[in-house]
């Protein structure tokens, strides 16, 4: 494991008592309510609060009974809700200073690359004040990188952008999730986010890490908050087979079977992640025929368990290795006489590149 301890902390009514156990490569999210701890949690691993505990990177201890390294001693990055550039700095001095400060022989990451991996190239001779907001958290981002750092902090970096911006910096992010091996820790309460970016979850409630496991497990389990959601979703990993360029469609393989999706044509081969939300999977005992429901696939209930929005039921389908979540009726699960074990057709209605 890249990351982990154990830390507490209390402030006022407040208590944090956390234990960690995080991968070394890939996005883990801090999730929960507004409240649970998720930035407090993301300053203690930062050395900006300072608790009780333990805490290991990449086998150095940051923190061990009277042993605390100081924020500025640990190799890390940080990504604040707002942009914290230099306005008197244009762009590139902004991304060199960090650069400059990490001896040529300890840089782990590349100057030129890094400002493509961010597309800030046409940015670089602008001042702060001359960019977007989504412009300017991509530069943030651009600079703690540029600091070669062990492991990335990023608190909720798109809290304050609107959603033009929000959508503007989503790729450059994900191009983060596929070309970095430095461990993010992304702090969000937006679960469509999480969902698009994070391949490890913290599930966070009142200072407590309520579950923690791989992103696709949790948000399908019944005794988690998460699938208890209006916008619960499932997340299934496909990749693409075929493409066609004058429908503007692709075709996904994701385990067990095919799915098709409005998008640009992409490289056979290329890794998408697919979003479902459990209100738009349709269970049916045989397969359509004459629908507009282009996306059908052979499933089989895993879970039938209650939910908490009245006169339904959450249905857990097992879709070859992978797990999509349904909301339905309890007539309709009635009238189809569902059981546990029963194979049945799960019909996406919508279905979304996360």
């Amino acid at each position: 494991m890249s990351v982990s301890g154990t830390l507490r902390l209390k402030r006022g009514d407040f208590e944090l008592e956390a234990e960690l156990e995080l991968p070394e490569r890939g996005v883990t999210a801090l999730f929960g309510r507004s409240g649970s701890g998720k930035t407090t949690l993301l300053r203690c691993l930062a050395g900006l609060e300072r608790g009780e505990g333990w805490l290991s990177v990449n086998g150095c201890r940051w923190q061990h009974g009277r042993h605390f390294l100081p924020v500025h001693r640990r190799p890390l990055g940080y990504v604040f809700q707002e942009a914290s550039l230099f306005p008197h700095l244009r762009v590139r001095d902004n991304l060199r200073y960090g650069y400059r400060r990490v001896a040529a022989g300890q840089r782990r990451v590349d100057f030129d690359e890094t400002v493509h991996l961010l597309g800030v190239e046409a940015l670089l001779d602008r001042h702060p004040h001359a960019l977007s907001g989504g412009q300017r958290q991509r530069v943030a981002i651009a600079r703690a990188l540029l600091a070669s750092p062990r492991l990335l902090l990023m608190d909720e970096p798109m809290a304050s952008l609107d959603a033009a911006s929000k959508a503007e910096i989503l790729p450059y992010l994900e191009r983060l999730h596929t070309h970095l091996e430095i461990p993010v820790v992304y702090v969000s309460h937006a679960l469509e986010e999480v969902a698009r970016l994070a391949d490890y979850l913290v599930l966070l409630e009142a200072g407590r890490v309520l579950a923690a496991g791989p992103l696709h497990e949790l948000l399908v389990r019944s005794d988690l908050p998460l699938s208890h959601a209006d916008n619960a979703a499932a997340v299934l990993e496909a990749r693409v087979l075929e493409c066609d360029a004058v429908q503007q469609v692709i075709a996904l393989e994701c385990g067990a079977g095919r799915l098709w999706l409005s998008h640009p044509p992409a490289p056979t081969g290329t890794p998408l992640r697919v979003s479902v939300k459990a209100r738009d999977v349709v269970i049916s005992l045989t397969p359509p025929q004459d629908s507009s429901v282009l996306n059908c696939l052979p499933a089989r209930i895993s879970e039938i368990a209650d939910d908490p929005h009245p006169g339904h039921l959450l249905v857990r389908l097992t879709i070859g290795d992978q797990t999509l979540i349904s909301r339905i009726t309890r007539e309709a699960a009635k009238r189809l006489a569902l059981v546990v074990g029963q194979p049945v057709y799960a019909q996406l209605r919508g279905a979304a590149l996360s």
